[in-house]
């Protein structure tokens, strides 16, 4: 059973895009309401966007291929939340970014929610794992980018419209100074996006478990809205608007490289 795919590059960059699956096993699906089955919540086209980019740079790309319905790969494998007092889906989650329930029958159990962790989530993390040692045998420091989208409004996570960039550093502790100072002064030297910092999105469980700068791992998390580059009814993907992004992404992730 294929659980991911990785390109793996040479330079001291690994890509990982972990909401970016959208398959659905059957027996999970036929439990599922017909509007889930689509997964809504996926992070559209982020491969699309970022696989260029790690081929001309020599950069790793890790992602998934099953929905973030099946098992949500950036959040811990023991359901902790990540913004406590929040509302927000789970490890295996029973509703979508919409609030609407999932399931219309057979709703996972511990047990089902055990399976999923150790079919998908710890393949993953392994993999991930995995490369970034090998990134840093090879060069003694890696950056990790986690890449994210989302609709840019969201009314059960947050008010209002989302920026189109939002950068996240668990608040300065999953990278060095010197990068977050290097990214921000791209994002400020741009006019096309307006753009947070450890805004709402602060940086999911990987770039948290991760991103261990005195190590050699530095790790970032950008979530992109997806009206800047597709269609956020229809999913349709827009390659004007993409190209104008991907130019974006190209400037934040080069300046990872120094």
């Amino acid at each position: 059973m294929d659980i991911f795919r990785l390109d793996q590059g040479t330079a001291p960059l690994l890509i990982s895009l972990p909401h970016d699956g959208s398959q659905i096993p059957e027996d999970i699906a036929a439990r599922m309401h017909p509007a889930a089955r689509r997964s809504p919540d996926t992070d559209w086209h982020v491969t699309r966007l970022y696989a260029p980019l790690a081929q001309a740079m020599g950069a790793s790309l890790l992602r998934p291929l099953a929905s973030r319905y099946v098992v949500d790969l950036n959040r811990p494998a023991d359901g902790h939340a990540l913004y406590p007092g929040r509302r927000e889906t789970g490890l295996v989650s029973t509703i979508g970014f919409d609030g609407e329930p999932l399931y219309r029958e057979g709703e996972p159990d511990e047990s089902e929610v055990q399976r999923r962790v150790n079919d998908y989530w710890r393949p993953y993390h392994a993999a991930l794992q995995q490369e970034l040692a090998r990134l840093r045998q090879m060069h003694g420091r890696v950056v990790l980018w986690e890449g994210h989208s989302i609709r840019s409004r969201v009314p059960m996570l947050f008010e209002g419209r989302l920026p189109d960039l939002n950068l996240g550093t668990a608040d300065g502790a999953s990278c060095l100074p010197s990068l977050q100072q290097r990214l921000e002064e791209v994002l400020r030297a741009q006019d096309r996006f307006d753009f947070a910092v450890n805004g709402r999105f602060k940086g999911g469980y990987i770039t948290r478990q991760y991103g261990r700068p005195n190590e050699g791992v530095d790790a970032v998390q950008l979530e992109m809205t997806q009206h800047n580059y597709m269609d956020e009814e229809s999913f349709a993907w827009d390659e004007d608007k993409a190209a104008v992004l991907r130019a974006a992404i190209e400037r934040l992730l080069r300046a990872c490289l120094g």
